[in-house]
């Protein structure tokens, strides 16, 4: 039997969500089963697997060592309790998960990425220009392998390791900061703050020709999916397309090479929105090929760069955030 305590850090998610990040090669067919012949516990009594966890709540699986190992998709064997505190936890793996194998991988290939901030909730990082934030078997590995394989190095347990997970994402070509839960707790507060625009996210951008001044862009957005490209236009294509909002500001005009570099404040964020912005207005990004820009200093790539978030006033949990700003330099910057 493995017993689990609930901390706060994972508190507020459904009981069958916890149970499929827990133990992710067991299907859910098979998890509500176990729920329905109270195999799996949830403070003592039957489940359905709709009940939200709070802190101190006990969850105890009725699996043998080797089917629980299985089902966390494990090679080796599990033994004792997990109580879900990192420094207490005593369930130890003998062998690696395939995910587990390609974060080592990533993390063994790039191991100087800068970190910005951390703390036990949370992982900020500058991602490097040509790195997924998220893949799969055809993209090859990510940044979300990277992370894993960072916190798995810095000897985080195993089952806090299911909840790590980037949390904003940015185009393979654009570098810069990237924000990342390593808790539920963390994840859960992140992607609030995303939908509710909470945080103010500035980039740095390099387009073609002369910019003056600030500027205010709005015009509705549309993907065409099977080319991966975006258009935004002054009136809407189709009924749903959304409403999208970019503000720039000048920062300096590069005569000899035709270029100015700007800060670029998104107040909404869909894909591609800055590129596609900047391109509807004659101005596209230096080295955007995709958006009619052309190659610079043998770069075919967009030169854009996620520079800084501004947090809101947060209270509660994360207060420790309120207000503060973080940044990471541009490298590309540098050269100019």
């Amino acid at each position: 039997m493995k017993e689990i305590t609930i901390t706060a850090k994972d508190a507020g998610q459904r009981l069958d969500k916890y149970l499929r990040k827990y133990m992710p090669a067991a299907g859910s067919g098979f998890l509500y089963k176990m729920l329905r012949k109270k195999n799996i516990t949830w403070n003592g009594k039957k489940a359905e697997g709709n009940e939200l966890l709070q802190s101190g709540d006990v969850i105890r699986i009725f699996f043998s060592d080797e089917t629980f190992a299985k089902m966390c998709g494990e090679t080796g064997t599990a033994e004792g309790q997990d109580t879900g505190d990192k420094k207490n936890a005593s369930v130890q793996m003998t062998g690696k998960s395939n995910r587990q194998q390609k974060a080592l991988e990533a993390f063994q290939k790039w191991k100087q990425i800068e970190i910005v901030y951390e703390d036990e909730d949370l992982l900020f990082v500058n991602k490097p220009s040509g790195m997924l934030c998220q893949g799969d078997e055809r993209d090859g590995l990510s940044l979300n392998d990277w992370i894993l394989g960072y916190c798995m190095q810095n000897q985080e347990t195993t089952k806090d390791l299911m909840q790590v997970s980037v949390c904003n994402r940015l185009d393979r070509n654009t570098s810069g900061l990237v924000l990342c839960g390593k808790t539920y707790a963390g994840s859960r507060f992140l992607s609030d703050q995303i939908k509710a625009h909470g945080f103010r996210k500035l980039y740095r951008a390099l387009v073609e020709g002369e910019v003056f001044g600030v500027g205010a862009l709005r015009g509705y957005w549309s993907k065409d999916a099977t080319k991966n490209i975006v258009r935004i236009t002054s009136k809407p294509v189709n009924r749903q397309d959304p409403v999208v909002e970019t503000n720039y500001r000048a920062l300096r005009y590069l005569a000899e090479e035709k270029k100015t570099l700007l800060e670029v404040e998104l107040i909404t964020g869909k894909s591609h929105q800055i590129r596609a912005h900047m391109a509807s207005i004659g101005h596209p990004l230096a080295g955007d090929l995709k958006y009619g820009g052309h190659p610079f200093r043998g770069s075919r790539t967009q030169y854009l760069h996620a520079y800084a978030v501004r947090f809101p006033v947060v209270e509660g949990m994360f207060a420790r955030l309120s207000g503060k700003c973080f940044s990471c330099e541009v490298d590309w910057l540098k050269e100019m």
